[in-house]
């Protein structure tokens, strides 16, 4: 089966030492269900696989025993250039996605011409009960509608959203500190009227006080914003 051929592949690119600092930057995972394969290792047998005529097989075969498995197979789904079949494939793996890392690089290269039905499918994710799905909505909320496709009900619909999961209010806080540097104007209304929880209020401040795309003045401002608990 192919699932046992990317497994092989995987375990001939294991790096022990690489695996064992990585495991510590992603809870839950641990020695025995990580392989220790580089991110650049991956992305290439990713794009190898992702042209095999039986991948779908990998694919179908859930959930995946191994982390590095999980980030071929979010790295494969990225790769997918038909918009119903890669969305297909991103809603049939997100409830198996356990973590922070493999959300996270999970980024489809065709959602990038199919934005209004993925406007429409981000919403559902977000009301999802799984931490993941509803960070990967607000994360595709992020990198696709903070530019030209703006609009404020996204802002609006992610400001309301209330989680006592850290992963979902980290991107919540991380979606408003990338849409202050790119709709300034339109979004700092959300930290002065305080529409946000106190934690992620002030974590999206941190991240756009770090950031190099605030200008100080700006990052002067947001300091004057912050609540003191």
């Amino acid at each position: 089966m192919i699932t046992d051929e990317i497994r092989e592949r995987l375990f001939a690119l294991r790096d022990v030492k690489y695996r064992d600092f990585q495991i510590k930057l992603i809870p839950g995972k641990t020695a025995e269900d990580s392989i220790g394969v580089r991110t650049p290792e991956l992305r290439k047998l990713a794009k190898e696989f992702a042209k095999r005529d039986d991948i779908g097989e990998f694919l179908i075969d859930l959930p995946h025993k191994f982390f590095d498995e999980d980030q071929i197979h979010a790295f494969i789904i990225s790769e997918i250039k038909d918009y119903k079949t890669c969305m297909a494939e991103v809603c049939r793996f997100l409830p198996y996605v356990d973590n922070w890392a493999t959300c996270d690089q999970m980024s489809p290269k065709v959602f990038k011409k199919h934005r209004e039905a993925l406007a429409i499918q981000a919403d559902k994710w977000l009301d999802s009960p799984d931490t993941y799905t509803i960070r990967f909505g607000i994360k595709m909320l992020m990198e696709h509608f903070l530019d030209g496709d703006f609009d404020t009900k996204y802002p609006e619909r992610i400001s309301g959203l209330r989680s006592a999961e850290y992963y979902v209010n980290m991107m919540i806080a991380w979606y408003f500190a990338t849409a202050l540097a790119k709709q300034w104007d339109a979004i700092v209304p959300y930290i002065e009227n305080k529409r946000l929880d106190v934690w992620t209020h002030n974590k999206a401040i941190q991240k756009s006080i770090e950031s190099y795309r605030i200008t100080p003045e700006q990052k002067a401002y947001l300091r004057t914003l912050k609540i003191k608990k």
